[in-house]
């Protein structure tokens, strides 16, 4: 006879048959060690709508049902079957079965591996939010097209649900009371028999973590965004580590707490050596695009998606994949695809804005509401930078049609405004461990400085030239009183400005043409239609889409379809013009972007794309469009030119204002170059500041000494920006003071009885890149002698010199007063990690140097390069 379901959780399942196990009414599914399936009942088979014959010998937690794949699922499983002892019993929701079921589950040791019984409690349906886009898509009666901003409506900032991934807590901001909870939270804390709502946070929590919290609030450091983390064992647990992270916002404090993974290794948890080097392979990017690939192929191989993408806003907000990196089956690519500004409406962008990274694990997951105390009235909690609250119905089914349900995104911020998004895919439900999403977020952020680096020095470069071009242009100005001839018929004139083909002056009704411009009675009705519809007090206007604009430009499309133009004068009898012709081109869009957003009902105010596929656009009628830059400098040279037409009218003969203008102009050429060497120090210093931080509160000797050689690579590339800052040119580094004051940091960090005694040759002139080179070199080499060469008493003393030897060539010798290398030195085991050498290696690689080492009789390598 059979055993009954009442039976099953006490049967010794080893001694069943498979007709018994057939017989019961709980799916009952026998594992190996490794996970992978053995034994799979029919009720396993109704539950899942899988056959037996589908599933035997595949990875259960990996591949059959992946969103099982968390610690607290696999992550229990692994350490049971590590223990020997395996008898875990917790409820579980699937939210992928054919429908939702929050069952009971328990897994035990067996003969042969592990036995899992799945008890369900009942069916879920799919969830109100799922429930009103599926009944919206039903509805699609409505096809009219509706307004787009309908979406920004949709209260995604308060969602009243979280990922089932993690539990969470809501307290009071001024007494920490709790006024709210994740129904999933007596996983965390059993019930005691007495509510968790009004409950102290101190009550529940460890004591030392809510007095962090409570010095954190009150030294305003725990809002906007900023939080504190900690890895903590609550009471009445199995033992296992969780992580908890605590925000304030909105006059709320709340805490999400999540199973930490037993073993990093269980889960693929990025080490701070992945995260270095990657950063290192990200810095040596010289491009733009290049810089994108690495990043996305580096964040692919920390987190295990199968498809990154870094996605780009155009000034408009339309998106464009320009970097992928995914496995050889991933079907649909989307590089080189654009996307309209609807399929990440304004108000999700500025939800990116604020809270900086997304993880999802499972897009069909049931979500866990939360559970307001009585007393707390009914005002929503406010989730927006909360880690784990729920995506928006909308975005979720947007997932569903292109077949993505695992996903990240992590925002790209340069200049503290959204450039862009750092997506991952995956086709099926995936885990990334709290470690390696910081580290993807640290390799966005990395990404965002190089962006920031590589289109700096781009825009330097180019508004150099257009400044260079105007100020000849005003000092041909200033030996004239016709401004029109002088900027018409000089060696230098306006069409040397802005890429443009066609350039033009209107003065009162004269019209003085150069290149390839409309005829003299069109471009007379350009300038009336600007006057009429320019309102005041503009002066300026740009356009690519002129002819869309201004009917009276359609029939010169061709040659101007695109217009920069500026009023001279307040009275507007002065213009000066600059065309572009058309470029007919093709962009490549996911969907065709001219379908309307469809209306919903209920409350689900619009319905998402369905359809990715490639579709091409001709576009005529544009040309390349006008930078914000270039219209600035085209108001600038107006400024100049009413100061000679105001001469021409007075007949005055100072005009030395305009060489102070043009002098200023000329200046910021260098200032730009300066705010960005600026900048990029200043952020490496703030990180070396943190990792400083974190070494001091941190007990073990090794993560210290890890953080301590971190900080000085860090503190070596801010040196070297601090000396493109404060020197002449924006091109080369004077090595000599650079290595000095890198040598006085890393003595003064290394603490007292340390000595570099530095000799350096003045005005050793070096390229940036050589320079962040040498400097990591000699970062690693001093940071070694001090803490292999240094003598019993703790000091040590290093001698470092610079000089040239040779012509663009330069020699960097570091000797240390140790006991020297050992013979074969080169073959012996290293001490630490190895990764400074490895480091040393790659650097002379990269800037192609040569090492050589002698005893003398300490330790002393010399590097020419």
């Amino acid at each position: 006879m059979s055993p009954s379901t009442s039976q099953a959780g006490q049967v010794d399942l080893d001694t069943l048959s498979p007709s018994d196990l057939d017989g019961l009414d709980v799916g009952v599914i026998g594992l190996d060690a490794s996970g992978r399936i053995r034994v799979f009942n029919e009720t396993a088979s109704m539950l899942t709508g899988l056959s037996a014959g589908a599933v035997i010998g595949r990875h259960y937690f990996r591949e059959v049902a992946p969103s099982t794949n968390v610690p607290g699922f696999h992550g229990r499983f692994l350490a049971g079957i590590r223990r020997g002892s395996l008898d875990e019993s917790f409820e579980f929701v699937f939210g992928r079965m054919p429908q939702p079921v929050r069952a009971r589950i328990h897994m035990r040791q067996g003969a042969e591996g592990a036995w899992l019984v799945i008890a369900p409690l009942g069916a879920l349906g799919p969830g109100p939010s799922r429930e009103a886009v599926m009944t919206a898509i039903g509805r699609r009666a409505r096809s009219e097209p509706v307004d787009p901003a309908l979406c920004e409506h949709e209260p995604i900032h308060v969602p009243g649900s979280i990922q089932p991934n993690a539990a969470m807590l809501a307290a009071d901001q001024k007494t920490l009371r709790i006024i709210a909870h994740s129904s999933n939270i007596h996983d965390l804390f059993p019930a005691e028999g007495t509510p968790l709502s009004g409950r102290d946070l101190g009550a529940v929590l460890p004591a030392s973590f809510v007095d962090v919290i409570r010095a954190r609030i009150a030294s305003a450091t725990l809002d906007d965004g900023r939080s504190v983390r900690c890895a903590l064992r609550l009471p009445g647990r199995d033992g296992a580590t969780c992580y908890a992270a605590a925000h304030a916002h909105a006059g709320r404090v709340i805490v999400e707490i999540e199973r930490a993974p037993e073993r990093p290794e269980d889960f693929g948890v990025a080490s701070q050596v992945d995260t270095e080097l990657a950063v290192t392979r990200l810095r040596a990017a010289e491009t733009l695009t290049g810089a994108a690939r690495i990043a996305a192929l580096e964040i692919r191989a920390l987190t295990g998606f199968e498809c990154v993408l870094v996605y780009r806003f155009d000034p408009a907000w339309n998106g464009e994949a320009i970097a992928e990196d995914k496995v050889p089956d991933w079907s649909r690519t989307l590089l080189g695809l654009r996307f309209p500004a609807s399929d990440i409406p304004a108000q999700a962008r500025a939800l990116y804005t604020k809270a900086r990274s997304r993880f999802v694990i499972d897009r069909d997951c049931v979500p866990v509401p939360l559970v307001a105390a009585p007393e707390s009235g009914n005002a929503p909690i406010d989730l927006t930078f909360a880690q784990h609250r729920t995506l928006s119905p909308i975005h979720l089914e947007y997932q569903r049609n292109l077949g993505v349900n695992g996903s990240m995104s992590i925002s790209i911020m340069v200049e503290g405004r959204l450039w862009g998004l750092m997506i991952g895919h995956h086709r099926q439900p995936h885990y990334v461990a709290p470690e390696t999403r910081a580290a993807a977020t640290v390799l966005t952020d990395a990404l965002a400085m190089r962006v920031q680096e590589i289109e700096g020095r781009r825009l330097w470069a180019e508004r150099q030239a257009h400044l260079d071009t105007e100020g000849r242009l005003v000092r041909a100005l200033t030996r004239s009183d016709d401004f029109v001839g002088a900027l018409t018929a000089g060696p230098v004139t306006l069409l040397d400005l802005f890429g443009a083909t066609g350039a033009g002056i209107v003065s009162g009704d004269a019209v003085t043409l150069i290149g390839r411009a409309p005829s003299p009675d069109q471009v007379r009705a350009i300038a009336g239609w600007l006057k009429e519809t320019l309102p005041a007090p503009s002066t300026a206007y740009a356009t690519d889409t002129l002819s869309a604009a201004c009917p009276e430009a359609a029939p010169v499309r061709e040659i101007a379809s695109g217009l920069l133009a500026v009023f001279v004068d307040a009275s507007r009898v002065n213009l000066l013009l600059w065309f572009r012709p058309e470029v007919p081109s093709t962009v490549t869009w996911g969907g065709d972007p001219r379908k309307p957003v469809l209306a919903g009902s209920g409350s689900v105010a619009v319905l998402p794309r369905r359809s990715f596929e490639r579709w091409v656009e001709q576009r005529t009628g544009f040309s390349a469009p006008w930078p914000d830059w270039q219209v600035s400098l085209a108001s600038s040279l107006a400024e100049a030119v009413e100061g000679v037409v105001l001469r021409q009218r007075r007949k005055i003969d100072a005009l030395t204002g305009l060489l102070a203008d043009k002098e200023k102009l000329l200046v910021q050429k260098d200032l730009l170059t300066r705010e960005i060497d600026h900048r990029v120090k200043n952020s490496l210093q703030i990180v070396s500041a943190f990792l400083q931080m974190q070494r001091r509160q941190t007990a073990d000797p090794d993560a210290r000494q890890a953080f301590a050689e971190t900080s000085a690579r860090v503190m070596s590339v801010a040196r070297v920006h601090d000396s493109l800052y404060q020197a002449e040119s924006v091109e080369e580094v004077d090595l000599g003071q650079t290595i000095e004051n890198l040598c006085s940091d890393l003595a003064g960090m290394a603490g007292d009885g340390h000595v570099v005694e530095t000799s350096a040759e003045p005005g050793v002139m070096v390229p940036y890149r050589k320079a962040v080179a040498l400097s990591l070199i000699a970062t690693e080499l001093v940071t070694n002698a001090f803490k292999y060469a240094a003598g019993p008493a703790g000091g040590g003393r290093v001698e470092m010199s610079v000089a040239a030897c040779g012509p663009s060539a330069v020699r960097l010798r570091v000797c240390d007063d140790g006991a020297g290398l050992p013979d074969a030195w080169t073959d012996v085991t290293p001490r630490g990690t190895g990764l400074g050498m490895k480091m040393i290696r790659a650097m002379l690689e990269q800037i192609d140097a040569r090492i050589e080492v002698v005893n003398d009789p300490g330790a002393c390598f010399t590097i020419e390069a």
